[in-house]
């Protein structure tokens, strides 16, 4: 039997291997270190179990609206006009299944087959493969100067007749960028003379270090904003991955679109998780201020370590949990830079290939202190001859060939 087209141009995630080996490793009884993980390790807010486990035990928990309840989308509508200092309408909202669902349904509503949509490199994994499901080119562009920051010129150098939309990521995974006020200021006016929509992922945007405040996408254009589109969760800043619940805010013909392909494809979130997110948007916001000061002092751990093995050039990283490092000097293939360090110093990174950009590596530091310290440690074995001969990990010791 013959399988369908877009089963053919997918690809398999880039780190999938490197998690079964992790897997496989743990299992064994190593002592394997995770520096790749993509979710905070802080707990969920009080006030979202307690709200879950108050719905559950009412005992009745039924379907949702395809774009989500009442109740949650007015918590969106609050959460916006307090973080975005925008108000808007409940028929602007959806709410689904993850930030990444709402991405989804909204390439799905404005992509057609043979349409592109931009993005910087290095950018999310998912973008490329996400624009492929919906028949559209994506077209990842890394900035001329060689470095990670894009400017409005690149953009402007890969936009077409094809362009239909551009993706920003800020503060940025893998990169931990927050890119420029002014460009992005500069971003929204482009698109919108152009006549393209641009897509806010601001997944991260709260986590931010150094007293950088998030930018408010809805300042620059006034109440005429009906081309960009906001998509945003609880997954990262209030550390409910599990939960599933994101949303996206955008013009409400286009909600009404995104809501009839969301309600085919999955209908709507769970109700549970949505009481659950209900409970940390209108709560007190203590956890999401001890998860950014947790991370920040974490980062400020990971470049103080670093910085101990030679040849590596560091960006700083403004907010999020990651750090993107370039680790040219030592293997340009970074699959296979990540593969020797998981099976030698057993210590798991990221590939920078997956992200776009080979030579790099992403280390996540959103886990525990002592793993950073350790994980690091070994890294600096692993690749650094003047470091010692050997290194005991558990309770064996290993040599460096």
């Amino acid at each position: 039997m013959e399988l369908s087209k877009i089963s053919q141009i997918i690809n398999e995630s880039a780190t999938l291997k490197l998690n079964a080996t992790f897997t496989t490793l743990k299992n064994q009884g190593v002592p394997v270190i995770h520096l790749g993980g993509g979710e905070p390790k802080s707990l969920v807010p009080d006030t979202a179990i307690k709200e879950a486990c108050n719905f559950l035990h009412e005992g009745v928990v039924r379907y949702s609206p395809s774009d989500g309840t009442k109740e949650m989308r007015e918590a969106v509508q609050h959460y916006t006009e307090q973080f975005y200092n925008k108000k808007v309408g409940l028929k602007n909202i959806i709410v689904s299944n993850g930030a990444k669902q709402s991405l989804m349904v909204a390439m799905q509503a404005i992509l057609n087959p043979g349409d592109e949509i931009l993005f910087p490199a290095p950018y999310w994994v998912s973008y490329p493969e996400m624009a492929k499901l919906v028949g559209a080119k994506p077209v990842a562009f890394q900035p001329a100067d060689g470095s990670i920051i894009p400017t409005l010129d690149d953009i402007k150098a890969h936009c077409t007749n094809h362009t239909r939309a551009i993706i920003l990521n800020s503060p940025n995974n893998p990169t931990g960028v927050q890119y420029p006020e002014s460009f992005i200021k500069e971003v929204i006016a482009y698109t919108k003379e152009q006549g393209i929509y641009l897509i806010m992922d601001d997944i991260y945007h709260r986590l931010l270090f150094d007293g950088r405040k998030p930018y408010d996408v809805y300042q620059t254009l006034g109440d005429d904003n009906s081309h960009i589109i906001v998509i945003n969760g609880v997954s990262k800043t209030y550390a409910m991955t599990g939960f599933r619940i994101g949303w996206g805010i955008a013009d409400k013909t286009l909600i009404s679109v995104m809501t009839k392909i969301q309600s085919h494809q999955t209908a709507g979130p769970s109700t549970l998780s949505q009481k659950g997110a209900v409970g940390a948007l209108m709560g007190t916001q203590d956890s999401v201020e001890a998860l950014r000061s947790y991370l920040e002092d974490n980062r400020n751990t990971l470049l103080e370590q670093l910085k101990t093995i030679p040849h590596l050039n560091i960006t700083i990283p403004n907010g999020t949990f990651y750090s993107f490092v370039d680790f040219s000097y030592y293997d340009k293939d970074s699959s296979r830079l990540a593969m020797f360090l998981l099976e030698k110093a057993k210590v798991l990174v990221m590939p920078g290939i997956a992200f776009g950009i080979d030579g790099y590596l992403r280390l996540s530091f959103c886990g525990s202190t002592d793993d950073l310290y350790e994980g690091i440690k070994r890294i600096r074995w692993a690749l650094d001859p003047e470091s010692p001969k050997t290194i005991k990990i558990g309770n064996e010791t290993l040599t460096r060939d």
